[in-house]
């Protein structure tokens, strides 16, 4: 096998996830840098919105490497997808196929369900429940939660923060509410 079939496949939770989880201490070695993607949007912000908002007034210079960072994985999702792509097709596991039917997505391209994310859904009911009001919501709960799930759940449980725990928590509870309690009722509108 060569390198670049190597580097197309999918790679396995055991290798992929101490390769993320190692972001930790090289970003604490390189200059005690915090993980985190959500506070990148801020320090756009800071940059291109000359507003006197309390909020934005920061030295947002200091955190140039963030706005780097996500940068770069911005480019090599590009070049993933691009040049990268795994030439197998996606497998989902059976019944995560049939709890999906279940609900009413039918067709999936890779891991997308076309059945919500399609151009055709964005002006409808369906679609601004999910992208504006679930984008909302992701937002809104970023912002209260002080961060995002990388930021809590890699950087922060690593270090040992309690806030970070709760936020985990948290999420966790949120996803599980929103796939087993409220997707189900969504999906019944439509």
């Amino acid at each position: 096998m060569d390198f670049l079939e190597l580097v197309r496949r999918p790679w396995p939770w055991y290798v992929a996830g101490p390769l993320i989880g190692l972001t930790v201490p090289t970003l604490l070695l390189i200059g005690n840098k915090s993980f985190g993607i959500s506070s990148s949007l801020r320090h756009i912000c800071a940059a291109c919105i000359p507003a006197n908002i309390s909020f934005f007034n920061y030295d947002w210079k200091k955190e140039i490497w963030n706005l780097v960072f996500v940068f770069g994985i911005f480019i090599g999702g590009i070049l993933a997808t691009n040049f990268l792509a795994n030439p197998n097709d996606l497998v989902l596991s059976p019944d995560t196929v049939a709890d999906l039917k279940a609900l009413g997505i039918k067709d999936f391209a890779g891991l997308m369900p076309t059945d919500l994310f399609e151009v055709s859904n964005l002006f409808t009911l369906k679609g601004f429940i999910f992208f504006i009001v679930g984008g909302f919501l992701v937002g809104f709960g970023t912002r209260w939660a002080g961060g995002c799930t990388s930021g809590h759940a890699i950087m922060g449980l690593s270090t040992l923060q309690w806030p970070s725990l709760i936020a985990t928590c948290c999420f966790m509870i949120g996803g599980f509410t929103m796939t087993h309690l409220l997707l189900p009722y969504i999906f019944n509108l439509f």
